[in-house]
């Protein structure tokens, strides 16, 4: 009967417990998981803070701590009143690691989101320990751009934001990708922050020249198929960053993570240690 109760107790305790902060004129909902060294996880365009896959979550917290966040605007996020760029999500990002008493971590960061970590990585490099830059580009005003069906949706302004978005995860998915397997999120994202987003994605002219300043350990990942951020912007972030290691995933599209969750758990977790 004892061990039948400690089970249950096991069973029913959440793995992460919602947490919030206050870091200036937004609060900022976040997740906290696991133990040791921290990493944050900072997430793309529209996504909440569980939209990660769960055997990347479950092998990372068995030897870091484990934190996602939802970005300015998202989920239980506040949009406060500053205007939405990338800078400026950097600077939430920073000012949240500041809130919760983090001041060094290895940053996850994954399509807009590794935009954030590129412009975090290089206005506040004392925070970062090691680097991972996935599925991105070092510029939304010089990037090479998205196939022409990407494009074509991403350019239709008749669409509203969010059946945009639905359409976007069709077209970035393989055929045939059981769509039952990726994360059941309760968080809504608006359609005015999906809009400030796609603006702020594209109107960002970049860290491109400045790469090479990032003088922390640093991999890049992308799918050979990323069909939204071609390879060709990953190749162009690793070429410029001082010793970066390159892996280009054969097959991969752009949420290569939740194609093949195995495959990358595994080689975040050969870098990292």
């Amino acid at each position: 009967m004892k061990f039948l109760l400690s089970l249950l107790l096991v069973l029913f305790v959440p793995v992460a417990n919602a947490e919030n902060v206050d870091i200036g004129d937004i609060e900022v909902e976040y997740h906290k998981m696991g133990n040791g060294d921290p990493i944050i996880l900072i997430n793309g365009f529209g996504n909440p803070l569980d939209y990660w896959p769960p055997r990347l979550l479950d092998e990372l917290k068995q030897n870091y701590t484990v934190i996602t966040f939802d970005n300015r605007g998202v989920g239980n996020s506040t949009a406060g009143e500053k205007k939405f760029t990338i800078e400026q999500f950097a600077e939430d990002t920073n000012k949240f690691l500041d809130a919760i008493n983090i001041t060094k971590v290895h940053v996850l960061g994954f399509s807009m989101g590794g935009r954030i970590a590129q412009e975090l990585a290089l206005s506040h490099p004392e925070k970062i320990d090691k680097l991972i830059i996935y599925a991105t580009a070092c510029s939304g005003t010089r990037q090479i751009p998205a196939d022409s069906q990407v494009m074509e949706i991403l350019s239709d302004e008749k669409t509203k934001p969010t059946e945009m978005k639905k359409k976007l995860k069709t077209a970035l998915y393989p055929r045939g990708f059981d769509f039952s397997t990726l994360p059941k999120s309760k968080e809504i994202v608006s359609d005015k922050t999906l809009s400030l987003q796609q603006k702020a994605i594209a109107n960002w002219s970049g860290v491109c020249n400045e790469l090479n300043n990032i003088q922390k350990p640093t991999l890049v990942i992308v799918g050979t198929k990323d069909n939204l951020t071609p390879p060709a912007n990953s190749l162009l972030i690793a070429k410029n960053i001082p010793g970066a290691w390159l892996i280009k995933i054969e097959g991969g599209m752009h949420p290569v993570m939740f194609q093949y969750p195995e495959k990358f758990t595994n080689i975040i977790l050969f870098f990292l240690s």
